[in-house]
């Protein structure tokens, strides 16, 4: 088995955990309201049922964005992972509606709340369970740049916090006998999903546009490059996008046009060593130009990520050209 094929598989088991994690929160609250009635309580088990179709939309996205690259995708298809952030938007949406339109209805016809105390109970012992697995998720994600599994565990905290809501809103219907807060805390739920959706197609719609990679990241890989320049090599031209978990980056790299191809080359695998060993994740594309030809600048329009020399103060960590 490959690095790659057990990382995935590594992956998945975390997008199975996600999906045990639903099943059984939605029991455990669809139950809770089962017994109370509360539309609050069946707003907070309407959004696990989100959860699980976001699970399993995660399992497959970890699948197909493992997949190597082929001859129909050249790139791989670490973008896969985009689509399970839509589909999860897509099906909070219908949730939110759902969920808006039982508590219009409450609002018009309130009804008292039957055995609050064991209906919590229940909610709050789903509430930890999600708790504990987005936060499993969300390191296992930010450990290994893995969108999908990290917007799903950001999804299951959401949910924590609006479990966290409905549970102060009934309890403010016991102590104050108001039975219209219910559906006053399902709407505000509503309207919290319906954000928590649009953040999500928002997010699978810049990915899918190759939004270039945060400010800090694109410092961060001027930063190494500027370290391997000297005075007669500089780099310019550097530009990243994202694809799921993987980074790509390209720059083109000026050397004098007397060198060789083969030491000009040396230079660039050296730098692209370098670059390995500090970003792993980083898939990098390199075009050498000569220095001295002036259509090796002003490629991109001013586009451009910057590379700044390093002070003079760091030269010596500069590499030398050999």
């Amino acid at each position: 088995m490959t690095a790659a094929t057990g990382t995935r598989s590594h992956l998945e088991k975390f997008a199975w955990l996600s999906i045990a994690a639903a099943l059984a929160t939605i029991a455990l609250k669809t139950g809770a309201w089962w017994i109370t009635d509360s539309v609050g309580l069946l707003a907070d088990a309407a959004e696990s049922i989100v959860n699980l179709v976001a699970a399993v939309a995660a399992l497959i996205a970890l699948r197909v964005a493992g997949r190597v690259a082929d001859d129909d995708h050249h790139f791989g298809h670490s973008k896969a992972e985009y689509f399970s952030a839509a589909i999860e938007g897509g099906m909070i949406f219908v949730a939110a509606a759902f969920i808006i339109w039982q508590a219009i209805s409450r609002l018009l016809e309130p009804r008292p709340i039957d055995q609050v105390g064991l209906g919590l109970a229940i909610s709050v012992v789903a509430s930890v369970i999600n708790g504990a697995v987005a936060y499993l998720l969300i390191r296992a994600g930010r450990r290994h740049r893995s969108i999908t599994l990290r917007a799903d565990g950001q999804h299951l905290l959401t949910d924590v916090w609006t479990s966290v809501g409905v549970l102060v809103g009934v309890g403010l219907v016991v102590v104050t006998g108001l039975e219209v807060l219910d559906p006053i805390v399902a709407l505000l739920v509503g309207a919290n999903i319906l954000w928590t959706g649009w953040r999500l197609l928002n997010e699978s719609g810049t990915g899918l546009m190759d939004a270039a990679l945060t400010p800090q990241e694109n410092a961060d890989i001027a930063d190494t490059i500027a370290a391997q320049c000297t005075d007669e090599v500089t780099v310019h031209g550097l530009r990243t996008r994202v694809a799921g978990h993987v980074s790509f980056a390209e720059f083109h790299v000026l050397v004098p046009g007397a060198w060789s191809v083969r030491r000009a080359h040396d230079v660039v695998e050296d730098i692209e060593a370098v670059i390995a060993e500090e970003h792993p994740d980083l898939r990098v594309t390199v075009h050498i130009e000569p220095s001295e030809d002036p259509r090796s600048y002003d490629d991109f329009g001013g586009y451009e990520i910057p590379i700044e020399p390093l002070p003079d103060t760091d030269a010596a960590t500069r590499k030398e050209t050999p």
